[in-house]
């Protein structure tokens, strides 16, 4: 049985024959552990960070503008980066005005996407909730339709799509672990899974705001900071996101930013894939010991975004 607000199955799955013709069906990638020194261990990495607009926000951002009705004045965001940049994609591909809103933190790389879809960028405040703080105040005297980066029904809904997606690529999957910033990402897919696998959630030690959620029962003010903040980052875990990660996921781990560093050099070092911090965050978890896998597990783990300027490792 279903909370009143939580979103089922069905839900996700009327939502992905909505988007399906305007999003990509991004592969999955298996690796023998071994190669990057975890032995008996399979892992499979679904690649989100090949979605266009370069992270999985593209289907949420879609979920929300073909579902809801979207005022002449067009749609507001507020971003890190990837919610914007998945917007004003989302925007530009259906003809809707767009305003974004990022923080100061927001890299160089997303910023230039952003502008590279046509959206009116304003870069407001250091962190992510100071770009919120200008989008709802441009959504009151404008009357654009806010899209929230996770906390509404429709972005969830939206990123729950990949574990449909996933569920039908790789159906033998063991264990899934998930970056966790505000949460919409894992909230999607926990709800898409239900428990039927483990559904794992991993954070920057710097920014646990999942964490720091279940400890106090609901969602409270977290630190935020650290080499991925740019992405997971928020203040607060979303309202919407909680009760589904408290009911679907089965844990939560912290890395540290070194951790996460290691991971992006080990993912283009060993596969020649450039993940941005925040896309190398669940892996960071397996590659570093927070999460470690029972012989033969089968584990999957989510690339959630690219959008990075550069390759800068020796290898």
């Amino acid at each position: 049985m279903l909370g009143e607000n939580e979103i089922g199955r069905d839900d996700i799955a009327a939502t992905e024959r909505i988007i399906r013709p305007h999003i990509r069906t991004t592969p999955v990638l298996d690796a023998d552990g071994a190669d990057f020194g975890l032995a008996d261990t399979h892992l499979t990495f679904k690649l989100e960070l090949l979605q266009h607009a370069g992270s999985f926000k593209t289907r949420g951002a879609f979920a929300n503008l073909l579902t809801r009705e979207v005022p002449a004045s067009g749609v507001v965001a507020a971003s890190g980066g990837n919610h914007g940049a998945a917007v004003a994609y989302a925007a530009m591909k259906l003809g809707i005005p767009a305003k974004i809103f990022v923080p100061t933190i927001s890299s160089p790389a997303k910023i230039e996407r952003i502008r590279s879809y046509g959206a009116d960028l304003v870069v407001e405040g250091e962190r992510y909730a100071d770009a919120l703080a200008g989008s709802i105040a441009w959504a009151a005297q404008s009357g654009a339709l806010p899209v929230h980066a996770f906390d509404q029904r429709e972005t969830l809904l939206g990123q729950g799509t990949i574990g449909l997606e996933l569920d039908r690529q790789a159906p033998d999957l063991d264990t899934l672990l998930v970056a966790v910033g505000g949460g919409g990402l894992i909230g999607g897919i926990a709800a898409w899974y239900q428990r039927r696998i483990k559904v794992v959630g991993v954070e920057p030690a710097a920014s646990p705001t999942l964490t720091r959620a279940l400890q106090a029962g609901k969602p409270v003010d977290a630190e935020a900071s650290g080499l991925a903040a740019d992405s997971l980052a928020p203040r607060q875990v979303g309202q919407q996101v909680f009760p589904i990660a408290a009911r679907h996921v089965d844990r939560v781990l912290l890395v540290s930013d070194d951790a996460i560093r290691r991971a992006q050099e080990a993912l283009w070092s060993t596969l020649r894939i450039v993940a941005e911090p925040g896309g190398s965050a669940a892996f960071a978890a397996v590659l570093d010991g927070a999460y470690k896998a029972e012989p033969g597990e089968r584990v999957g783990v989510v690339l959630s975004g690219g959008n990075t300027v550069a390759v800068n490792f020796a290898a």
